[in-house]
């Protein structure tokens, strides 16, 4: 898939799947590894597989249901994908990125991206829900790399703050209001699907990594170079390699993951309306 071709498929794409649903919403939200219970809280919902819509990737991993869904939260429209996809699966980093390039096709301004981690930092315990507030991007591969498409954005653009302060200070206010408290951290992507050696992670957190896993990096440069505000939320599903005891499976993730969805639903239905209410960051 050639840059100068990817902007036309996903003109394609995104045509599909407006014909889905009249609302038009300008947040949009990416579930992760067994985080998917989001998707069933939304009123007025039109769902679709992403095999309906033109050259989108799918995904072949437990826990990807692998369907997009427009609906509202509260009154908020809203764009959800439950499931995503990931590098180790055989795609081209432009692939990985597609999803959130569609997104901006229909208007997307702000995106919140979710996934399952492994917790590097001493103190993060499985279950938690930690804010991104920056991340290292060790896959090896970046979505930009080849021919810049100018009309997604430009050649070279500043990732400072690729994860927004100002949404994960609302973040922050929503948890309290439910009783909870929010940490935070940085987010250090790799690309599997091997799980990390404990040398691996020596390593991660002497870099000053807290946590660990195999997503949203390419998605979030994506976003930023479209002008896209993003909000990171990881739910630590387990200790990283050689902080604990027990052989590190999907299984242990996926099943963190659903004893968390309860709370992250809760956190997404306070956040989201509230989001669309802060409108462009650029307009702040």
């Amino acid at each position: 898939m050639s840059s100068l071709s990817i902007f036309s498929e996903t003109i394609e794409a995104t045509a599909c799947i407006r014909k889905r649903s009249p609302l038009q919403p300008k947040v949009a939200v990416v579930l992760g590894s067994g985080l998917g219970a989001f998707a069933g809280s939304l009123t007025n919902s039109k769902c679709m597989r992403f095999s309906e819509a033109p050259h989108f990737p799918v995904s072949n991993v437990q826990g990807h249901s692998g369907r997009i869904h427009i609906g509202q939260c509260g009154d908020t429209p809203v764009l959800v994908m439950q499931g995503r996809v990931h590098a180790y699966e055989g795609y081209k980093p432009s692939q990985v990125a597609f999803p959130v390039r569609v997104m901006k096709q229909l208007g997307i301004e702000q995106v919140i991206v979710t996934n399952a981690a492994g917790g590097i930092r001493e103190g993060l315990q499985p279950g938690e829900l930690v804010l991104i507030e920056d991340h290292i991007n060790l896959t090896g591969y970046n979505p930009l790399c080849g021919v810049n498409e100018e009309r997604f954005g430009p050649r070279f653009f500043d990732m400072t703050n690729a994860y927004s302060p100002r949404l994960r200070k609302l973040a922050h206010s929503v948890a309290e209001q439910h009783g909870h408290s929010l940490k935070e951290g940085v987010y250090i992507g790799v690309l599997g699907p091997s799980f990390e050696t404990p040398a691996e992670i020596r390593a991660f957190r002497s870099m000053g990594a807290d946590l660990v896993g195999m997503s949203t990096v390419q998605e979030v440069i994506a976003a930023r170079h479209m002008g896209l505000e993003v909000l990171g939320i990881s739910c630590v599903t387990n200790l990283a390699a050689g902080l604990q005891n027990e052989e590190l499976t999907h299984e242990e993730v996926l099943e963190t993951g659903k004893r968390t969805e309860a709370q992250l639903t809760q956190l997404l239905q306070g956040v989201i309306p509230q989001m669309a209410g802060l409108g462009r960051e650029d307009a702040a």
